[in-house]
């Protein structure tokens, strides 16, 4: 279903290239050496030299200061070259611990001139593994295996990437899970995510200049690293000219993501998402070691080298509360419960305007938690929160319906028009009845077919 709805996704964003913008951006030197990277692309667990390089290497460096640089040849579903300029780039970031780990992103680049200062959007893919070969870095590399490995999440969202640099924005896609690929673990994701605009602001060649802003955008696994992003940003990265970020499809309460979860179609892909938080919470690891079942123990065990989409495949129907042995509910062990109050959104209100959207009859991620989240925003003072519920889509085609107008709030914003003081919250039919979705809609995607044959993207036009 997943796949179905991302080639839905591929041909809505193609199509919406939204107007571009013209003239020079100042270029910077790099602060490291730009290499060139293999020219078959090599996922990290088969390049250490890269993306595990000795500690020593980044650990006196600042949140955010690039460690190694490698020009890279971005595609389309791993094959079809991508006429921008790119790079993966690594820098020294944290983990929930205040431990220094190396962080991964990937930063691209239009050819065509803007008329101003270069803005950046981060772009949180759905990476929603377990192994390092599932992270965007490799997966958006040409002849890279990005297709048949990812089960067409990343490369088909990369399509709404291009429609971002439809608009002359340089783009930097982290790999926010990190090295230990802990799918979950919404503040460590937020760390990488701020961090990786870091270094993109400091990466000379993409031509950021002091008055350039900075933007975030997520779907489903994506919005985990968004919403944490935006919330950690205050204390975090408070130095980031981040004006806004867009997220739908958003897990803002895990437990109820759980919930929902258990026992349906859904539950091998929440499940890899449990396996997740035991790589960022050692307390919780150790919880799971102690209680799951061997049903459990087994199904921990084959889950761990997949993507998202054999995640999702495989054992669904799954009672994942039934494989913890704990009395009464195990949402209720302590462990539990301060893993899922630690990845928690709503806690902290995000110093940036927020643009929310979720289908109302979401079976992935239920729309009450959305609901709550928020009703916790809205509760601050000074909390701009604009939030949709759409009632005729679901998980996948939420995407579809969201993301032009995600892509269009978050343009107005980059462009630096305010956003709308206050919270507003609106039930739509279906957000593809907006009057400004087919425009969006079919310049994205006529962006993108064009990029299939070589067309420079966001070039002046």
């Amino acid at each position: 279903m997943r796949l179905v709805g991302a080639v839905v996704l591929a041909f809505a964003m193609a199509v919406t290239g939204l107007p571009g913008v013209a003239s020079g951006d100042a270029v910077r030197p790099a602060t490291v050496p730009v290499e060139p990277a293999p020219a078959i692309p090599l996922p990290a667990e088969f390049d250490p030299s890269f993306y595990a390089p000795p500690a020593a290497a980044y650990a006196d460096k600042k949140p955010g200061e690039i460690v190694a640089a490698q020009a890279i040849n971005a595609a389309n579903f791993g094959v079809l070259p991508l006429n921008v300029d790119a790079w993966k780039v690594s820098f020294r970031t944290e983990n929930t611990r205040g431990e220094p780990i190396l962080g991964v992103t990937t930063l691209l680049k239009p050819r065509g001139r803007t008329a101003g200062a270069r803005h950046v959007v981060s772009m949180q893919l759905a990476e929603d593994g377990l192994a390092q070969y599932c992270a965007p870095s490799y997966a958006v590399q040409q002849w890279s295996l990005s297709l048949p490995v990812q089960n067409a999440a990343i490369p088909f969202e990369m399509l709404v990437v291009q429609g971002v640099l439809q608009q002359g924005y340089a783009v930097s896609i982290p790999d926010y899970q990190g090295a230990a690929s802990a799918y979950g673990a919404g503040p460590l994701h937020a760390r990488i995510t701020l961090d990786g605009l870091r270094a993109a602001r400091d990466f000379g060649p993409l031509g950021v200049s002091k008055d350039s802003r900075m933007a975030m955008f997520g779907y489903s696994g994506g919005a985990i690293a968004t919403g944490h992003a935006a919330e950690l940003k205050r204390s975090y990265a408070p130095e980031l000219p981040i004006v806004g970020a867009a997220e739908g499809g958003v897990p803002a309460d895990l437990g109820a993501v759980l919930d929902v979860a258990n026992g349906q179609a859904t539950s091998g892909l929440i499940f890899g998402a449990v396996l997740g938080l035991t790589r960022e919470y050692p307390y919780f690891r150790e919880f799971l070691e102690k209680h799951l079942d061997p049903a459990g123990q087994f199904l921990a065990a084959i889950k761990q080298p997949f993507c998202v989409g054999v995640q999702a495949a495989t054992l669904p129907f799954v009672n994942l509360k039934g494989m913890i042995r704990w009395p009464g509910d195990p949402l209720t062990a302590p462990p539990v419960r301060r893993v899922l109050d630690e990845t928690r959104m709503g806690t902290v209100l995000p110093d940036m305007p927020m643009y929310i959207w979720n289908s109302n009859p979401d079976e992935v991620i239920p729309v009450g938690q959305v609901n709550r989240l928020v009703a916790d925003y809205c509760a601050k003072p000074g909390a701009r929160v604009t939030y949709t519920r759409d009632h005729f889509s679901e998980h996948i085609t939420g995407e579809v319906v969201g993301a032009p107008l995600a892509l269009l709030w978050l343009r107005d914003r980059l462009e630096g028009k305010p956003a709308p003081s206050g919270c507003s919250t609106k039930d739509a039919g279906s957000m593809a009845l907006d009057p400004a979705w087919w425009p969006t809609f079919s310049q994205v995607v006529g962006g993108d077919l064009a990029a299939l044959f070589g067309h420079a993207i966001g070039a002046t036009r």
